[in-house]
């Protein structure tokens, strides 16, 4: 089989989606990935990946721009003639359903979350659901991370054929495993992982770590993240009186969240947050906004604390709660959140909703997606 697969930048696929990309290469299948080219590139051709590069700005609004994606998309699919497409994030999604209609290309969509353009009510939104309509419409399957997703989707008629509720894109257990809990009883360590832009709750982490840091001044705030918006000069300046200790991006995150003892996340919207399963993977406690996304990978007062979103108060009490909890009881909640990633986000859940589909969707019984060790 030749698979197409519709991505907006690397890092994605390779952290969440490479095990995936793995299993459908070593059942003899051509896998295409179309996305920009970047650091991660490489890294997907050394799985086996054939790389078709394909210009798209993820935040971009140009029409223009768009038109000439949707046209690059039909280009492709034309010449490649897959007999499946995956997409993944808005704009392969909507750009690349399009495509798929026009060539009467059978295709699967993944709703990694509802993204800024559909949280923020207004124009934009409109334009965004119109869009996601029409993308959508003959898709064989829409996979969504959480319920509430779903709901959205539904309620505004976006949703015409089957849907399937997967948990995010799960978490590679054993490239996560439980690591020992640090020793340092004096020192608590969190740790934010994401983009520094405002959707993020970068904002409500920033004003947060003030606070706690007066009180607490031994705690210490770890940041890891690309700046995506205009945030440079208060994280250096935070940085410079050890408010934070912000380390720009990078490529091993585990190390880090070995280190911390939990993983804060004030994010405004999410699919699945997947370094909350990492964190949890790892059997470090969590603190995120109770929003879709995120209440889902922890289980209050077991293996985390929720807040408020978009509350700086609720995240202090909530940083604070988790800070006088005694040793043990943070190590207890790190284990609790093992165990449910354990249970419920183990990545092979994923992948085997993915090769059914794929199988149902082919209907050629030469091709059995079954994987043999489960």
């Amino acid at each position: 089989m030749k698979i197409l697969v519709l991505a907006n930048f690397g890092m994605g696929l390779y952290n969440f989606r490479k095990e995936l990309l793995e299993e459908l290469i070593n059942q003899q299948n051509e896998v295409y990935i179309s996305l920009p080219n970047d650091e991660y590139v490489p890294k997907l051709v050394s799985l086996g990946c054939q790389f078709v590069e394909t210009p798209l700005e993820r935040r971009g609004t140009n029409p223009i721009k768009d038109i000439k994606l949707l046209l690059h998309y039909i280009k492709i699919i034309k010449r490649m003639k897959p007999d499946v497409v995956l997409t993944y994030t808005i704009k392969p999604n909507v750009y690349g359903g399009l495509a798929c209609r026009i060539t009467k290309t059978p295709y699967i969509t993944n709703i990694t979350g509802l993204g800024t353009s559909i949280e923020n009510k207004g124009i934009i939104q409109k334009i965004t659901l119109m869009l996601y309509k029409a993308g959508l419409k003959k898709t064989s399957c829409i996979f969504f991370q959480n319920e509430t997703n779903l709901k959205f989707f539904n309620d505004k008629n976006i949703v015409n054929g089957k849907a399937r509720v997967v948990p995010g894109s799960g978490v590679n257990l054993a490239q996560h495993p439980l690591e020992e809990y640090p020793d340092d009883h004096e020192r608590n360590r969190f740790l934010f992982i994401g983009r520094m832009m405002k959707a993020k709750g970068i904002e409500e982490l920033l004003q947060a770590a003030k606070i706690v840091k007066e009180k607490y001044p031994k705690t210490q705030f770890d940041l890891i993240g690309g700046c995506e918006e205009d945030y440079y000069q208060q994280l250096a300046e935070l940085n410079k009186v050890g408010i934070i200790n912000y380390h720009g991006q990078q490529s091993d995150v585990h190390s880090f969240i070995k280190k911390s003892y939990a993983t804060i996340l004030p994010s405004y919207h999410e699919g699945t947050a997947n370094v909350l399963l990492e964190s949890a993977s790892t059997g470090r406690a969590v603190l995120a906004s109770r929003v879709p996304g995120c209440q889902e990978t922890f289980d209050e007062e077991v293996s985390g604390y929720g807040f408020e979103v978009r509350s700086v108060d609720n995240l202090v009490e909530a940083i604070i709660k988790f800070i006088n909890l005694s040793y043990d009881q943070k190590k207890a909640m790190g284990i609790a959140g093992r165990k449910k990633m354990e249970n419920e986000y183990d990545r092979e859940i994923v992948i085997n909703a993915y090769l059914e589909e794929i199988n149902n969707l082919v209907g050629r019984n030469e091709y059995e997606f079954i994987r043999e060790d489960c």
